[in-house]
């Protein structure tokens, strides 16, 4: 193997959770929701079409401003995007302790 400093290697199983809409402000989301036993219970949530990415949990869909933030979105589209993630995210759960 090659020279690398690898901080970890890991493989799982994940469950992925690919879904389509277009809210209220006509907006479509190209989403994929991957669930896994990392990032505390949050989601890997990868917008499909812009190939942006982001690690969401509860505490992050109550911060403001940050799904436009990650995500390039105006405030409607990110409140539509909000209303969405809050039906599917879950409670955050520590594994690690």
């Amino acid at each position: 193997m090659s020279d690398f400093d690898f901080l970890y290697d890991h493989q799982e199983e994940t469950t992925t959770r690919f879904v389509c809409f277009v809210g209220k402000a006509l907006h479509r989301f190209d989403l994929a929701i991957m669930t896994t036993t990392r990032y505390y219970g949050k989601k890997l949530v990868i917008e499909l079409q812009s190939g942006r990415s982001a690690v969401i949990g509860p505490d992050d869909l109550a911060e403001e401003g940050y799904l436009e933030y990650v995500f390039k979105l105006d405030e409607e589209q990110a409140q539509e995007l909000n209303e969405f993630l809050s039906q599917i995210i879950g409670s955050i759960h520590f594994t690690d302790i």
